[in-house]
């Protein structure tokens, strides 16, 4: 028997892990996660969007082993930090139910979670105000770029 077609799995991890067919189109990753401009992702639906922002979720987050034997393994050969490994907030609004969910019921379930997971007593109210604290919170573990230029962006 073959390997499994990954019909419906969207999660890079899932699919390395199980054994799934998987395309290697990390060469892309490394060249998005390398760009120091924005970058905007256009695609049909059901056309692998979601699998590419898990891939390139895995790929900052620093999960090297999820990454043998594809290309972004050698291309991140030339760059010592690339396997460092960097807090990374993924949105997914997948699942949510917008007729009976309001958009901010579920941002605030995320910040919540994510402020339960940098074990952050909420202070801050509004959205704006937590979402800067959990990236200041972020920083303070990971020792990067500094909370003043967040707080920047955020304004």
């Amino acid at each position: 028997m073959g390997r499994m077609l990954p019909i419906g799995i969207q999660d890079f991890e899932k699919q390395r892990r199980d054994g799934y067919v998987y395309v290697d189109k990390t060469a892309y990753i490394y060249r998005i996660a390398s760009i120091s401009t924005p970058f905007f992702l256009s695609r049909p639906r059901r056309f692998g969007k979601s699998l590419l922002v898990s891939t390139l979720k895995y790929y900052l987050a620093g999960r090297k082993g999820l990454f043998e034997r594809l290309a972004i393994e050698r291309l991140a050969e030339e760059d010592p930090g690339a396997w460092e490994g960097n807090p990374v907030f993924h949105l997914d609004f997948d699942g949510a139910n917008y007729r009976e969910d309001r958009l901010e019921d579920v941002l605030g379930t995320q910040l919540a979670r994510w402020e339960r997971d940098l074990e952050l007593n909420r202070v801050a109210v509004g959205f704006g105000d937590r979402f800067y604290d959990v990236l200041c919170a972020a920083h303070a573990q990971t020792l990067r770029s500094p909370c003043r230029r967040i707080r920047q962006a955020l304004a």
